[in-house]
């Protein structure tokens, strides 16, 4: 089952990936856009049997670093 896990930075959290992206597009011409916050996705192709609280568990030891970094998991099929 392709399950996509969304990881990105809690508010208030410096983002300095955000922020050259950001200068970069202004640097290109693109005045409109106010803000840039810059994250992963991790795309995972597991079994039927791996439950939503197996994957909790992988982005909480592994894929997210939970003091600064948010998730969110979308299963597909």
């Amino acid at each position: 089952m392709k399950t996509r896990v969304f990881i990105t930075l809690k508010p208030g959290v410096l983002d300095p990936q955000g922020k050259a992206i950001h200068h970069a597009l202004e640097g290109l011409g693109f005045s409109g856009v106010n803000d840039v916050r810059a994250g992963k996705l991790i795309e995972l192709d597991v079994d039927d049997s791996t439950t939503d609280s197996d994957i909790e568990a992988m982005c909480k030891k592994l894929l997210a670093n939970t003091v600064i970094e948010n998730f969110r998991i979308e299963r597909g099929s």
